[in-house]
């Protein structure tokens, strides 16, 4: 996908007014934490540091909060962690009484970049609403004022636009009110490895702040539930948190609101009312399957299994219309895969292998839910599987996607991740990966997750741990605080939305480190 978007007005949807009811039940409390600001800084741009900026400190916060400040003055404030909340203060006037409002500015910033670089400049192709910015005009001094929305931050620049001339301002108190409604405490994991300790931190930290009323994908932006998002969230709770509730209030979300041949949306509006989006892709419909049977084996609840099993079968029917008579997936320019951000990325072929591990998954749903539905996903299974084979280039050791014989890293992680051919076949599959890369690489996390489980599943355990340590232990030395929705480690500015400035820096198909870790013992 690029910067085309779907947008269906007249769809026809199926409305459950039952499933979306034990959604409601499901609705999950959320925890407050009140944060202080830690220090001020002074961002200064370096082309030698990710995202070009690095930050000097210049005083204690509180300190430097309460002196008394003038029209034009600014400063950024550094929380020292990522907030996803309110901001909260209280200021007061000094000199003469306030003869008229004051007008303050504040900008949030989950990096310093966002604070740094203007906003009149953002040229990027996602709404710039979603850049984070406040405009608050107090009347009558003192005050105390919690901002009306929710925030997502570690920096915030705070500027006095304007007051009168025969006052000054000053703050009295400033703090954050962070919100999750993952607990505050979680099993701590035990590693004399210093390095995958922090990476497991900060992956649970990425999770922490993505648990809202739903498991949000971002909490800067979407701020809403996404399939694909939620099948790896759910990995992550399993192991930290053990929300399974919230897993499946969220599959219930989904169930609730489909489309009329009742295919599932890629992501779903929780308020003001349950509402799916009019987006669907191939691939995210069927990880409803995947979600499913995972939340069954961490709760073992085959009552909600077999409830839900309807929604869960009726994807993979949807998904096998889209093949041909052989059983292979058809590429064409009308369709929509996800797979990973990558324009480049021909998605013919790790969609088969999706549709192939989703079917397996599938069969084993059967087993428990629909019994005689098993043999013929097994017979379907084999056709999938034979089409798939003939992607196979001798050659060069790869699958190839598409007309124009396309090698990509996507194709051959979902070809292993389908388990086609005998495990000495995958296994040389990923050593030939890591040895002779294709020139589609991978672009996100979120595929980056799926190479990981590849080289595991082929036992290549040491692999994996250097790759993690590699990628997401890159985005720990560069200073995040929560993983990035998006990471080129030699492009750490890589926007598919045409600006850095719209990134999410706190991102839910990123936090998936500390599966691998905990799940694993790496």
């Amino acid at each position: 996908m690029s910067q085309a978007i779907q947008q269906h007005i007249n769809l026809n949807m199926i409305r459950d007014e039952h499933l979306l009811a034990v959604a409601e039940k499901l609705i999950p409390t959320v925890y407050s934490r009140e944060v202080q600001p830690r220090s001020i800084v002074k961002s200064i741009e370096d082309g030698n540091v990710a995202l070009g900026w690095r930050a000097e400190h210049i005083a204690d916060a509180t300190t430097f909060l309460q002196q008394s400040f003038s029209p034009g003055d600014t400063f950024i404030i550094d929380f020292g962690e990522h907030c996803v909340g309110s901001l909260n203060f209280s200021c007061d006037s000094t000199g003469s009484p306030p003869d008229a409002p004051a007008h303050l500015q504040f900008i949030f910033g989950e990096t310093l970049c966002e604070v740094s670089e203007p906003f009149s400049e953002y040229q990027g192709w996602l709404s710039s609403s979603w850049l984070q910015q406040h405009d608050e005009y107090i009347d009558i001094l003192p005050e105390e004022k919690t901002l009306p929305r929710r925030y997502c931050f570690r920096y915030i620049k705070v500027r006095v636009v304007s007051l009168s001339p025969k006052y000054t301002i000053r703050f009295t108190r400033l703090s954050a009110t962070t919100v999750s409604s993952a607990p505050h405490s979680y099993p701590e994991y035990h590693t004399h490895d210093a390095l995958l300790k922090k990476i497991d931190e900060v992956s649970v930290q990425t999770l922490r702040n993505c648990m809202q009323n739903v498991f949000e994908d971002g909490p800067k932006r979407d701020r809403r539930l996404w399939l694909g998002d939620l099948r790896l969230q759910a990995l992550v709770n399993d192991v930290t948190f053990a929300k399974h509730d919230l897993v499946k209030r969220c599959l219930y979300l989904f169930a609730g609101h489909r489309r009329e041949d009742g295919m599932v949306a890629a992501n779903i509006f929780a308020r003001p009312e349950v509402k799916a989006d009019d987006t669907y892709l191939f691939d995210y419909s069927l990880f409803f399957v995947d979600t499913l049977y995972n939340y069954l084996m961490a709760t073992q609840d085959i009552a909600t299994a077999k409830e839900l099993w309807p929604v869960a079968i009726r994807q993979v029917e949807l998904a096998l219309e889209r093949c041909d008579h052989t059983g292979l997936v058809r590429d064409s320019d009308d369709w929509w895969s996800f797979i990973d951000w990558n324009d480049s990325l021909n998605k013919q072929a790790p969609s088969q292998g999706v549709l192939i591990y989703c079917v397996e998954k599938a069969i084993q749903l059967a087993m428990i839910c629909q019994p005689e539905h098993g043999e013929s996903l097994q017979k379907q299974l084999l056709t999938l599987k034979n089409a798939a084979s003939t992607l196979f280039d001798e050659e060069t050791g790869y699958y190839f996607s598409g007309n124009k014989y396309q090698f990509s890293y996507a194709s051959q992680i979902w070809m292993v991740l389908a388990e086609m051919g005998d495990l000495v076949h995958r296994k040389n599959i990923m050593l030939n990966l890591l040895k002779n890369p294709p020139s589609i690489e991978m672009n996100t996390p979120y595929l980056r997750h799926h190479f990981i489980d590849a080289l595991i599943k082929c036992g290549l355990r040491n692999e994996a741990i250097q790759e993690i340590k590699q990628y997401w232990g890159a985005m720990v030395e560069f200073g995040a605080d929560t993983f990035w929705e998006l990471f080129d480690p030699k492009n750490p500015g890589f926007s598919p939305y045409g600006s850095k400035l719209i990134n999410s820096y706190c991102h839910a198909w990123s936090c998936t480190p500390a599966w691998f870790i905990r799940q694993f013992g790496l």
